[in-house]
């Protein structure tokens, strides 16, 4: 379920591609679930720790 102040932080941010905007959506919910663990812990599995190195390391991303 999509927490409500992810929804807040959310208005007005456009990364200009979609799929940025979702990940950091996905990326907000699981660190809002977790905000003492690390970022692997955080967001439980390797594929979705991949994509948030990833989306970190993106260039349309500052």
């Amino acid at each position: 379920m999509r927490q409500h102040w992810v929804k807040e932080e959310m208005t007005g941010c456009d990364l200009g591609d979609a799929r940025l905007n979702q990940r950091l959506t996905v990326m907000l919910e699981a660190l809002g679930d977790r905000p003492d663990k690390s970022l692997p812990t955080a967001f439980q599995d390797w594929a979705n720790t991949k994509a948030a190195y990833r989306f970190f390391a993106d260039e349309n991303v500052s």
